[in-house]
């Protein structure tokens, strides 16, 4: 296969470039390696540090020790680690050391059959799409300097500082907590479990043993994948359950009482906490705002409104929370798909520190009785959503032809309001929303519904299948 053809083969997406292993190859990686590089010189970063980490798949060390070549031959030193870790550790280590940039081999919550790789510029925070057009742009095979310009390959323990840095900005003792933590087999293990140990809590661990195929699952912390986790915290009476996803930047948490917390009630409470109390210390001053992604619950917005802070709404995909996290100096950015960051600490996803700082706020009042409260004060929500089949190439059509399909009632309610952040989303005025937009990582559309009941929920999805499937 020749050099255009494997360029074609390499596509960026909302969070870096994942395929199977049958194209996720180590030429192409290579050529993403020269890419970085090109990028990196480009934009006067002609020399400087580059960490690379990867995570527990059986391949990501080999593709992470090909990028580390690559990225040395082009006279840029080179920190990897000595065994996979979270992806918010070198995007933190990015950050705290101001490296030129970081580069992770992962395929997140993919089953075992993917790889993929994410470049994290200098900061720390996701690449925005002028970044990865960019590298898409400068895809090529390995272009070597002189060996005696060529960089340093170093390994360095990059965990051990940053579990520092968490354990001395989470205010707590978490000695009277029990918590299970399931790292779902990846690279959360040994890194989010010691962490909330080394606070005082009193861990069990499953799914904490190296496991390349992800016990034959996919490393995903969705209700689905995490019966197991419930089952636990059930029959072991513990305060709480924490899980990570295959690369530890996403948590689920599990209650006594709910078992697998609804993500937007964790972002809500999460919120209120931070707001109410010291759970995270930072030199680094941010106003109480929040942002959070169009198919995020609204109780996020209540939260702020009671505690008379703004809602800054994005896209979904983190790089959008993250810049509008640094645009609005906000406390909290977060989507309902369980990614979560601290602005003072890190605009990207962060499941090992939201880990911590969940264990904290657990341990001053269970999350059952704050998301009680929450639902006492604000009413019911509820939120769903379904898939529509849709190929690629037709989501632009259906979005153009959606448009003009709206209508002025749906589902027994006019409609009051449409923003178009991302797709459609469309208000109606018994408070009420549906969401209608592409995915950016499957062939199909999505229909997010909330409302304060499941039969109205499912009302909404009904009707927004109504309007998307006949335009397909």
């Amino acid at each position: 296969m020749n050099a255009d053809a494997d360029a074609d083969a390499i596509e960026f997406g909302t969070d870096g470039w994942r395929a199977t292993l049958d194209e996720f190859t180590e030429p192409r990686v290579r050529m993403v390696g020269q890419a970085v590089a090109t990028y990196l010189r480009d934009t006067d970063d002609a020399a400087g540090t580059v960490a690379v980490g990867y995570d527990a798949r059986e391949t990501s060390r080999g593709f992470a020790e090909e990028l580390a070549r690559v990225l040395a031959a082009n006279g840029f030193d080179v920190l990897v680690p000595p065994s996979d870790l979270p992806t918010p550790v070198v995007a933190w280590t990015v950050r705290e050391r101001d490296l030129a940039g970081g580069l992770m081999v992962t395929a997140s919550h993919n089953p075992p059959e993917y790889n993929g790789v994410k470049f994290l510029p200098a900061g720390g925070a996701p690449a925005l799409p002028a970044v990865t057009d960019a590298l898409a742009d400068d895809l090529a095979e390995p272009d070597p300097l002189p060996e005696a310009e060529w960089g340093a390959v170093e390994e360095a323990d990059l965990v051990g500082p940053y579990a520092d840095r968490v354990l001395d900005a989470v205010d707590a003792d978490l000695s009277d907590l029990s918590v299970v933590y399931d790292a779902m087999h990846g690279s959360g293990r040994g890194v989010t479990d010691d962490l909330l140990e080394r606070a005082g809590a009193d861990v069990e661990r499953i799914r904490c043993d190296l496991d390349p195929e992800f016990g034959g699952d996919s490393p995903e912390p969705t209700a689905d994948h995490l019966e197991a986790l419930a089952d636990r915290v059930a029959e072991s009476e513990a305060d709480l359950g924490v899980a990570n996803d295959g690369d530890a930047d996403r948590i689920a948490v599990v209650t006594p009482e709910r078992g697998v917390l609804d993500p937007n009630f964790f972002f809500a409470a999460t919120y209120e906490a931070l707001l109410d109390g010291d759970f995270w210390a930072s030199d680094e001053e941010t106003s109480g705002d929040v942002v959070r992604t169009v198919s995020t619950s609204s109780i996020v917005d209540r939260v702020a409104e009671a505690h008379g802070q703004s809602v800054h709404e994005t896209a979904v995909g983190f790089k959008w929370v993250a810049q509008a996290m640094a645009d609005a100096d906000a406390l909290l950015g977060g989507e309902e798909s369980g990614g979560f960051g601290l602005t003072t600490h890190l605009r990207n996803k962060d499941g090992v520190a939201l880990a911590a700082v969940a264990a904290a706020v657990a341990a001053a009042e269970p999350y059952d009785d704050r998301v009680d409260a929450l639902l006492e004060r604000h009413g019911d929500i509820v939120q769903d959503r379904v898939s529509v089949d849709c190929p690629d190439d037709r989501k632009e059509p259906v979005l153009a032809d959606l448009e003009d399909a709206l209508p002025d009632e749906l589902a027994g309610s006019l409609v009051e309001d449409v923003s178009t952040v991302d797709g459609f989303k469309v208000f109606l005025a018994d408070g009420t929303w549906l969401l209608m937009r592409p995915s950016g990582t499957e062939p199909k559309l999505r229909i997010y519904a909330e409302a304060g009941s499941q039969d109205r929920a499912d009302e909404l999805l009904a009707a927004g299948r109504e309007l998307v499937e006949p335009l397909v």
